[in-house]
């Protein structure tokens, strides 16, 4: 009865990798597709004479938006 437990939870946790796993990869999508938008309007307000001036990143902050190495520690604790 242990055994079956065991390998319910098992199942239960692959299983929810693998659905996270997919949910990342198609919010990564989002991410590709909302840069492209921004820079196509980017480029619209360069035409149209507009001055675009980066923002200076988050420091923390990976370029991708990913949580940073001190954060991820702080959340495993």
């Amino acid at each position: 009865m242990a055994e079956t437990n065991k390998l319910e939870m098992i199942g239960f946790h692959k299983g929810a990798i693998t659905t996270l796993a997919n949910e990342r990869r198609e919010l990564l999508n989002m991410v590709g597709t909302v840069d492209k938008l921004i820079a196509a309007h980017v480029k619209a307000l360069q035409d149209l004479g507009v001055k675009i001036v980066a923002e200076k990143p988050v420091e923390g902050k990976s370029k991708k938006g990913e949580a940073s190495n001190e954060e991820m520690e702080e959340l495993l604790k």
